[in-house]
């Protein structure tokens, strides 16, 4: 079985009409979702991350400042590119809730895997700040409680973000019992990512030039990333569910196609079986193209709900 978490509160962020990380992303994958084809996924509604949750990978001083700057009528410009609008928080809130929600259901043993289908993304989002579209690293702050509260000695977080999931990098590069790897474009925004980046022996990057495409994808993941997350024999598998690599996304200049993510996930998901019990928990980060985001996404459950 497949856990889904999201909340029509993640709707309720919106950055403006021109901003591409809009509400209609998520929309896109829930209607690609909505389909005979995933009657079986066990819908579940987010709850709030607490304060407590946040404090493990967030500074006090950020997570107070998102806390009080849910913005009235007029959006509040964090950077160049990330606003907060009066729904901002709340959906936030909600996404990283529903990351470790999903951990305690697979650690609990009710399902071995769970997809989060939430916005605002979190990859971005280091100890200190906003950036990237990102208000909470929602992948991060599910990792830590993974450590905290099921006492885990060994995470492994898998990104596949065209970007480089610079927060999640920052927050985990002194902690042996976290391993992330991924794969991004490079050069890219946000300029980080290099594969001498390498924390405590815990942080594994592989960069794609421009125009790189499924094969080159490919030979990446199962001649350099995979064969590390394998050695670390992780007790439970994180995804940051990055869409963006996709040929036709705007904001990159991959060329992967849905069904890459497929094998991708398949990959993960032997991954998982081999060292995890099968537990996989992916949370949705970026893909700015409506198609491909709703045919990517709805690939990568398909082969999590098989």
């Amino acid at each position: 079985m497949l856990r889904l978490y999201t909340h029509p509160a993640c709707m309720g962020h919106d950055p403006g009409p021109q901003h591409v990380e809009r509400p209609a992303r998520l929309q896109a994958v829930l209607q690609a979702l909505d389909h005979d084809r995933y009657a079986a996924l066990d819908r579940v509604e987010a709850p709030r991350a607490t304060r407590e949750q946040l404090l493990r990978v967030h500074d006090a001083a950020h997570v107070e400042r998102m806390l009080a700057a849910a913005p009235g009528e007029d959006l509040l410009w964090l950077d160049e590119d990330t606003a907060m609008s009066p729904g901002s928080l709340e959906a936030a809130l909600r996404a990283a809730g529903a990351a470790v929600a999903a951990v305690d259901a697979v650690m609990a043993g009710h399902d071995q895997r769970a997809f989060c289908a939430v916005r605002p993304p979190g990859h971005h989002a280091p100890r200190d700040q906003a950036m990237g579209f990102c208000l909470f690293n929602n992948i991060a702050v599910a990792a830590a409680h993974a450590l905290a509260v099921h006492g885990l000695k060994r995470v492994a977080i898998a990104d596949f973000d065209v970007h480089h999931g610079n927060g999640t990098q920052a927050i985990f590069e002194h902690e042996r019992r976290v391993l992330f790897v991924s794969s991004h474009q490079s050069p890219l925004y946000p300029g980080s990512g290099r594969e001498d980046e390498r924390g405590v022996g815990n942080i594994v990057n592989a960069t794609l030039p421009p125009g790189a495409g499924s094969s080159d994808f490919r030979e990446l993941w199962d001649g350099v990333l995979l064969p590390r997350l394998h050695d670390f024999r992780p007790q439970l598998v994180l995804i940051s569910a990055g869409f963006d690599a996709h040929q036709r996304d705007p904001l990159a200049d991959l060329r992967l196609g849905q069904e890459d993510y497929a094998w991708i996930t398949e990959r993960l998901l032997q991954l998982a079986r081999a060292h995890a019990g099968g537990r996989v928990v992916s949370s949705l980060e970026g893909g700015y193209d409506l198609t491909a985001l709703a045919a990517s996404a709805a690939a990568h459950v398909g082969v999590l709900l098989d």
